[in-house]
């Protein structure tokens, strides 16, 4: 197997497959060439992002949509059609973006219906750990990989430590809303400012800070049974804006939509405090194995403790 090759469980097909890497040449161009590095922080900047993030918001950038849908085998039928009236679904978006952040069609997703497990917040490729701390491998070592790093240093870094950890990625394949697991209310939110570096794995073995280096907006959110839990959008090349969809100043039911991403792989993370809830068992195996593994938005991706 390929160093460079990135492989994942899918909890689905219940197979380990390999993801088809968009961009791939570029992500190792900059991370693995020394010239690349040098280009990296001009390239991880937050205007050179959000640049590229406008031309995907451009009428011309549609014509990319049928290729892409076509090399990555996307299947549209699970998705609402776009603003523009067309033949083919894939001709129906007015821009990159608009197909970029599209939805599902009704009742093509359902939550779990039980108390004491937590749904899929994102449909992504997961990375889970009963506690945070200096030695998680994600996938090579982060010295800063804790709730204090993460969260910018922030009063509620405490709350979270020694806790849960979830980390979901989303690639640009994939459906780029985020929701909420759990209902609740928002008690506090802000901005970490910060770079904008690829957070695929093939650059996180050349540079495993990214995580507390990014840009990321950080919500504390309150549950009933789960506990407050710390729910943290990271910024990645080339995504243009992070939107919150949803009104933080109301409460939340499980299942709604909190925001979404428009263009580029993203990442969203989610801690829990000490002793209330552990990722899936499978999450917990495959990563420990170094692989991430695939849900389905709504599906089980934790559980309380001591049920």
């Amino acid at each position: 197997m390929s160093n460079n090759q990135i492989n994942y469980f899918n909890r689905s097909t219940q197979s380990m497959e390999t993801e088809f890497v968009y961009g791939d040449s570029a992500i190792k161009f900059i991370y693995d060439n020394s010239f690349g590095q040098i280009l990296a922080p001009v390239i991880a900047s937050k205007p050179i992002s959000q640049l590229y993030g406008c031309y995907q918001n451009w009428s011309i950038s549609k014509s990319k949509v049928p290729g892409f849908v076509e090399k990555f085998n996307i299947d549209l039928s699970i998705y609402k059609e776009g603003s523009v009236s067309a033949e083919k679904k894939e001709n129906s978006y007015k821009s990159f973006n608009e197909f970029f952040i599209r939805e599902f069609e009704a009742n093509e997703r359902d939550f779990v219906d039980d108390e004491n497990t937590m749904p899929a917040f994102c449909e992504a490729r997961y990375f889970g750990h009963q506690e945070i701390n200096n030695g998680i491998k994600i996938p090579v070592k982060g010295k800063l990989l804790n709730s204090k790093g993460l969260l910018g240093g922030s009063k509620w870094s405490q709350t979270f430590e020694g806790g849960p950890l979830l980390i979901a990625r989303l690639c640009p394949v994939d459906y780029h809303r985020y929701h909420y697991p759990l209902s609740g209310e928002t008690l506090d939110r802000f901005q970490i400012k910060g770079r904008y570096h690829s957070v695929n794995p093939l650059a996180l073995k050349s540079k495993p800070e990214i995580f507390i280096v990014n840009e990321r907006r950080a919500s504390i959110l309150d549950t009933e049974k789960f506990g407050k839990l710390a729910y943290i959008e990271v910024g990645a090349a080339m995504v243009g804006k992070i939107i919150q969809s949803h009104d933080e100043a109301t409460p939340h039911s499980k299942g709604d939509e909190k925001g979404y991403f428009l263009f580029g792989g993203s990442t969203v993370i989610l801690l829990g405090e000490k002793g209330k809830w552990t990722p899936s068992e499978d999450i917990l195996r495959n990563t420990k194995d170094g692989v991430e593994t695939y849900l389905h938005l709504g599906e089980e991706v934790a559980l309380l403790e001591n049920q």
